[in-house]
């Protein structure tokens, strides 16, 4: 998600100016002291006259982020889930190849995707798991079987950076759209 406010905080009796970020799946705050609250972890989230309260068992944060607050209260009450992020739509061409995220792909199918798991032409998208080199030089074939505005990601699970260095990769193109999905 990214979102970032220049803003006050207090958690715990301290209060400090910092900057928040709203990330994907938690909310963080660096200042005097830094705080990381996962959404899994907040029991309640308002926002009032341009503060946004956070109450978890860790206890309450507020964070004065002005007009964002609300907006930021919705997206922590109610994450977007990650075949939201990514566009999927129901009766989408979808081709998974290589990823062993089995939640994953039943995200796919629940959303009404047509998922194969073999690649199949005109696929609107094509989710190919890489981890080495070898898997890297897979996608320009891949890339053949995409419709006209069809989109291929490279899915990585956490700990395969290693294996693909960035001088590795680039020849192929980005991993920045898929490399975190899963795993």
């Amino acid at each position: 998600m990214g979102r970032i406010a220049t803003c006050s905080a207090t958690f715990k009796r301290q209060t400090s100016t910092g900057r928040a970020e709203l990330e994907t799946d938690y909310v963080l705050f660096r200042g005097d002291f830094r705080v990381k609250m996962p959404f899994a972890s907040v029991t309640a989230a308002s926002a009032r006259d341009g503060v946004l309260t956070l109450k978890s068992a860790e206890g309450v944060l507020t964070l004065a982020i002005g007009a964002k607050a609300e907006k930021w209260a919705g997206a922590i009450a109610s994450p977007k889930s990650r075949i939201d992020k990514i566009g999927m739509k129901s009766g989408q061409r979808v081709s998974v190849m290589g990823v062993r995220d089995r939640g994953f792909v039943a995200e796919l199918k629940a959303a009404g995707a047509d998922v194969s798991e073999r690649v199949r032409n005109d696929s609107d998208a094509i989710f190919v798991a890489v981890g080495s080199g070898a898997d890297l030089r897979r996608i320009a074939s891949l890339a053949k079987s995409l419709a006209p505005a069809g989109a291929l990601w490279a899915v990585r699970g956490r700990g395969v950076a290693d294996a693909l260095q960035e001088g590795h990769r680039r020849p192929y193109g980005s991993l920045a759209h898929g490399q975190h999905l899963l795993g």
